[in-house]
């Protein structure tokens, strides 16, 4: 069964090696557990719903608090102290386009506000409810949740905007077809929200992010419906699929995508490679990907992020023989860890990996086979489960991401880890801050940090203002180097004070024409991509 207060199903635990406890306790401290809050706690919290009976929407208490968050860091701590935000008044479940179609326009003609959602695993705040004087439906999509069409001679297969990964993959993978988009939250992330938010998947370097492979579809605004037909290609104006690839739901819900598939792969493995130092590492992926080889991930971790994966992997024998064999092929202290896919038939998988290796040595690089490959790609969807032993522990963590181009990618990974240290330094105390490249391209690459702390005392209030500011300071250092304000996790509420500075004045006021064109009265997940209240919000 799916957590209520924490990531993913309650049957899967991560569990933390002795050394890695130790290592917690040296870097940051002793942790701080606390009661949790029950769910009974925060049930008892929701208010009487705001809305008419109506045949297709739900109005008990569990159901509204069920859909009234997601996964974000404000998210997670309310659940935990039982600070209950905002709910809906009532959850829809519609069972096709023409249901939401209908929910749409009901919504509308009553000046409601209507909050889409579908797997729930938003890390940047999409999924919360304004403080408003007007009912909130929620319009859950997960019902819409099958292939609707696989067309095998153009390779396209359209599915209903609330498939989560792993079944968009075992119907694909009946006919011999693979999506190829495997995004840390895969398991239950949905289509509909990775276009949304424009997501990119963890093999991006071969089957392309999102907007990639997103070919049409259909979206059910307040003014109407918006059908993309799938072309190869047009110069016919602008690309409508831009209009709804990361629109958080502020123009409407998209109920139905078409996307690019591709054969299953003959062969696919995961290869490591251990670098001497950050700059060797990042020159030689940076060199790498410029020449387009056909590989399908490349993922480097700085050093901190190598040590701690290490430590966190336990086996300290193996390890240990490990460090042993890489210190006399020159990699000691400050090693980097290179991850590398190889997703292709037999013959250009044995060639892409032969000169990726040839080139990637010239950089000082130590092959070390597929072993740890194998265990990464064993464990690819458990990285958010730490979460939950952390938090046991009493420590908190988070996530911040974006992206920029080649020059500022080791200035701008290192201010982001700095500014988090300096967040956390006047109040005594310390944070364990490390960083991998995921994504990587020609240009530039994204830049994924992680940052772990010591859960501040005092509950909701002490560790909500903490958190954000150690979003403000991230986001500036961001902002400073020419960053992204995010490069896989989209906008949100959490990230929309910061979106002006990339977009600039005009952008942001055609952003809200574009909101003002398809929702006249406001009623689409308002907050999110343009905040409440601010300059563009009118």
């Amino acid at each position: 069964m799916r957590r209520w207060n924490g990531w993913g199903d309650d049957a899967t635990s991560m569990d933390l090696s002795e050394a890695a406890s130790v290592m917690l306790n040296a870097r940051l401290g002793p942790g701080r557990p606390g009661r949790d809050a029950t769910r009974n706690d925060l049930l008892a919290q929701v208010p009487a719903s705001r809305l008419p009976p109506h045949p297709l929407i739900q109005t008990d208490a569990a159901n509204r608090f069920a859909m009234a968050m997601g996964e974000s860091f404000a998210d997670w701590i309310r659940k935990r102290f039982g600070a209950l935000p905002p709910v809906p008044d009532g959850v829809a479940f519609p069972e096709s386009s023409e249901q939401v179609r209908e929910l749409i326009d009901l919504a509308n003609a009553n000046n409601w506000i209507v909050i889409p959602f579908a797997g729930g695993t938003s890390v940047a705040g999409h999924l919360d409810c304004p403080r408003s004087e007007r009912p909130i439906l929620s319009i859950n999509l997960s019902r819409l949740c099958r292939l609707l069409h696989l067309d095998k001679p153009s390779q396209l297969a359209t599915f209903g905007a609330g498939t989560p990964g792993p079944l968009v993959e075992a119907q694909l993978r009946a006919h011999g077809y693979t999506l190829g988009h495997f995004p840390q939250s895969f398991e239950y992330s949905t289509v509909g929200g990775w276009v949304v938010t424009r997501s990119s998947g963890q093999q991006s370097l071969r089957y392309g992010r999102i907007e990639q492979l997103f070919a049409g579809g259909k979206m059910e605004s307040p003014v109407g419906t918006l059908i993309i037909p799938t072309v190869p290609a047009a110069s016919a104006g602008p690309d409508l699929r831009e209009l709804v690839l990361g629109s958080e739901g502020r123009f409407g819900i998209l109920t139905e995508a078409t996307l690019r598939v591709s054969p299953l792969p003959e062969h696919e493995s995961f290869h490591a490679l251990f670098f001497p130092d950050w700059d060797s590492a990042a020159s030689a992926v940076r060199e790498l990907v410029q020449r387009k080889p056909p590989l399908s991930l490349l993922r480097l971790s700085n050093a901190q992020e190598t040590e701690t994966n290490l430590t966190l992997a336990g086996h300290a024998r193996l390890i240990g023989w490990l460090q042993r064999y890489l210190s006399w092929r020159g990699c000691g202290k400050g090693q980097c860890l290179l991850m590398l896919g190889v997703t292709a038939d037999n013959r250009t998988a044995r060639h892409a990996l032969r000169e990726a290796r040839r080139l990637l040595a010239l950089h000082g690089a130590v092959y070390i086979g597929t072993a740890m490959g194998a265990k990464w790609a064993a464990n690819r969807f458990k990285g958010p489960y730490l979460r939950n032993t952390l938090w046991d522990l009493g420590y908190s963590a988070d996530t911040i991401e974006t992206a920029v181009d080649w020059p500022q990618v080791k200035p701008l990974m290192l201010a982001m880890e700095q500014a988090a240290r300096d967040v956390f330094a006047p109040c005594g105390e310390r944070v364990h801050a490390f960083t991998h490249l995921s994504h990587l391209y020609p240009q530039g690459s994204s830049i994924y940090s992680q940052f772990v702390w010591a859960t501040a005392a005092g509950g909701f209030a002490p560790n909500f203002e903490r958190w954000q500011r150690l979003k403000a300071a991230v986001a500036a250092a961001i902002a400073a180097h020419g960053g992204t304000v995010s490069h896989q996790h989209g906008v949100g509420r959490d990230h929309a004070a910061h979106l002006a500075d990339e977009k600039g004045a005009l952008g942001m006021a055609t952003l809200a024409e574009l909101c003002r064109h398809f929702d006249p009265k406001k009623i689409m997940n308002p907050g999110k991509l343009l905040q409440d209240g601010g300059p563009w919000a009118s």
